[in-house]
């Protein structure tokens, strides 16, 4: 395959370098690829596969011109004079056969999204109650957040618990699932990240229930530490993710 086989160099190709290649692409596929098969095949960002397309569209779009030389009539006398060549005549050739473009699949109809909102809304409710109750357990609770400015603006840390875990699990599968991740750094990190986001969910929910069974009125030690660190790691994983998706990004508008 010719988008695969590119060899690695230390600068970026240019477009005109690129337009063999992908001529060749072309004939081996039969049309014309799409901005994004350019972009993957190729290693190139969208300005670039974008200006790849408007080249091949300008150069289809040129007539070819064949200029053909007068041939003398052979049923004419040998010994008689040779006629004068006539002027070259231009001759124009049909264009070359426009390939109709493979639509992107970005421009398909979305998916309806109401059957996920119904999916997901018990499991929202179940396990929304899981980490605020596992959360007074282990010692979260009603604060002040501006002691001494505001009194009695208070809020209930628990609920930081499925917020922080569990909205951190949904981005990662989505980071590591959705095709418009290009970095493979930022899509392994997601993909582990998520497993261990949503395996500390799970964790947390099977705690609770435990003790909630068992009337216990307060978790041990253990339990007590680790759902503590959770908000810190939720927040460097979140922050390690958000800095390799820009990454890529910066990388792929510099090509």
């Amino acid at each position: 395959m010719v988008g695969l086989d590119m060899p690695r160099s230390a600068y970026p190709a240019s477009v005109a370098d690129l337009l063999p290649r992908v001529r060749e692409r072309i004939r081996e596929l039969g049309a014309v690829p799409s901005r994004n098969r350019i972009m993957a095949e190729f290693k190139v960002g969208a300005p670039k596969a974008r200006a790849i397309l408007a080249a091949l569209a300008e150069n289809d779009e040129k007539p070819l011109i064949r200029s053909l030389r007068a041939v003398p009539d052979a049923s004419a006398e040998t010994d008689s004079e040779p006629s004068p060549a006539t002027e070259p005549e231009a001759v124009e050739e049909s264009p070359m056969m426009q390939v109709t473009e493979v639509a992107d699949s970005g421009t398909s109809q979305p998916t309806k999204s109401w059957p996920l909102l119904l999916l997901a809304l018990p499991a929202f409710v179940a396990i929304w109650g899981g980490w605020v109750g596992l959360g007074r357990l282990t010692g979260f609770g009603s604060i002040q957040l501006l002691p001494g400015i505001w009194d009695g603006l208070s809020i209930n840390s628990a609920i930081t618990l499925p917020i922080g875990v569990e909205t951190y699990a949904a981005f990662a599968l989505r980071v590591w699932l959705s095709g418009s991740t290009r970095s493979d750094r930022a899509r392994e990190f997601a993909k582990w990240s998520a497993f261990g986001s949503l395996g500390l969910g799970m964790a947390g929910q099977v705690a609770y229930h435990l003790m909630s069974a068992a009337a216990d009125t307060r978790a041990p030690w253990l339990i007590t530490m680790l759902v503590s660190c959770l908000p810190v790691i939720v927040l460097g994983c979140g922050a390690a993710l958000a800095h390799l998706l820009r990454e890529a990004t910066d990388e792929e508008v510099s090509n």
